[in-house]
Order: structure tokens, then C-alpha cells, then sequence
């Protein structure tokens, strides 16, 4: 795959998680209360909270830091991206991390925190910005050893 298809894919990806990241954070905002919880099926809720922090709320109240560091990581992403073009798959989950950063980035600097609602028991709550970097790590983990594998045969 050319390097120009592979920076396209990634960039729909990004696009695809941070529309459906803000839409649903929108959706949230406009029909659940703060700290509102619906109850959907086994234990699992909707949520309306706000997190100032990054994972797990570690950093909470760290205000611009947090969002230094997300720019930082952004940055260092895209870097590990353009010298890696040319790995298999890599548009994935590269996608997924940026779309997934990028949405809750977004959320810092429009209202100084990110929008969680997604509440498993005994986890704390996220959001789908949250899923493409979960994913994204995963995916990225399966490409980077697949594509290592393949080289080594």
C-alpha cells in the first residue's frame, strides 16, 4: 500500500472515532444530567460525569499539564505513524489512538474536562474516545507482532 492510502485510511479512522466520540459526549450532555445514572442491563449504566484528569482521573485538576501531555503524545504518535508507512495494518490502530486522543482533547480545551458516560461496575467511567484508545493499543500491539513475525520469515 502506497504511503498516500495509508495516511488516508488512518485520517478516515480519526475522523470516524472523533465524530462518533463527540456525537455521543454531545448526546450525553444534552439528555442526562450531571451525575445522572440509567440503568441499561446487567449492573451497566449511563452516566453523565466529567473527568479533569487522564486515565483512571490520575492528574485530576492538572488543567493545562494534562493537556500539554495529550499534545506531547499526539505529536509522538503522528512521529511513530510517518516512520512506519510502510507496516501493514498500521492505519488501524494508529487511527483508533488518534481519533480516540484527538476526541478527548478536544473536550479539554472546549470545556476544561472529558465527558464520560459509560459505566461498567467496578470500572470506572468512559467514553468511546476511550474505546479507540483501548482498541487502538490492543490492535497496535496484534500489527506491530504480526508484521515482526512476517518480517522474520
Amino acid at each position: 500500500m502506497s504511503p498516500r492510502s495509508t495516511i488516508l485510511r488512518a485520517a478516515i479512522v480519526t475522523l470516524a472515532v472523533i465524530v462518533a466520540d463527540q456525537l455521543t459526549k454531545a448526546l450525553v450532555r444534552a439528555e442526562i444530567d450531571r451525575f445522572e445514572e440509567i440503568e441499561l442491563i446487567l449492573g451497566i449504566k449511563l452516566v453523565h460525569t466529567r473527568n479533569t484528569g487522564v486515565a483512571f482521573s490520575m492528574l485530576s485538576g492538572g488543567g493545562p499539564l494534562v493537556v500539554i501531555i495529550a499534545c506531547v503524545a499526539l505529536a509522538a504518535l503522528l512521529i511513530f505513524f510517518f516512520t512506519h508507512l510502510r507496516q501493514r495494518l498500521i492505519w488501524l490502530p494508529v487511527g483508533m489512538l488518534l481519533g480516540g486522543a484527538a476526541g478527548n482533547l478536544i473536550d479539554r480545551i472546549r470545556i476544561g474536562a472529558v465527558t464520560d458516560f459509560i459505566d461498567f461496575p467496578y470500572w470506572p467511567a468512559f467514553n468511546v474516545a476511550d474505546i479507540g484508545v483501548t482498541f487502538g493499543v490492543i490492535v497496535l500491539i496484534i500489527v506491530l507482532e504480526v508484521n515482526d513475525r512476517r518480517s522474520r520469515t
